[in-house]
């Protein structure tokens, strides 16, 4: 007597949720890398650059939030 089972995870195999997990942290470090660019280059200029930017150094955080994530 022969027994045939295969076994399937949620439909995608191992392989596929790794490339999908790299993936993803790959994305992240990314956005990661803009927000801190962001906020060191912003935290560089003198107040009064930021003044010509309109931006106050209270928005800084906000700004580089934005630009890495999103709204």
């Amino acid at each position: 007597m022969t027994v045939h089972t295969e076994t399937f995870f949620a439909g995608t195999s191992l392989t596929e949720r790794f490339f999908t997990f790299r993936a993803r942290l790959a994305d992240k470090a990314a956005k990661r890398k803009v927000y801190r660019t962001t906020l060191s280059e912003l935290e560089s200029l003198s107040t009064r650059d930021l003044n010509d930017l309109g931006l106050s150094r209270c928005m800084i955080k906000a700004i580089a939030h934005e630009a890495a994530y999103g709204k």
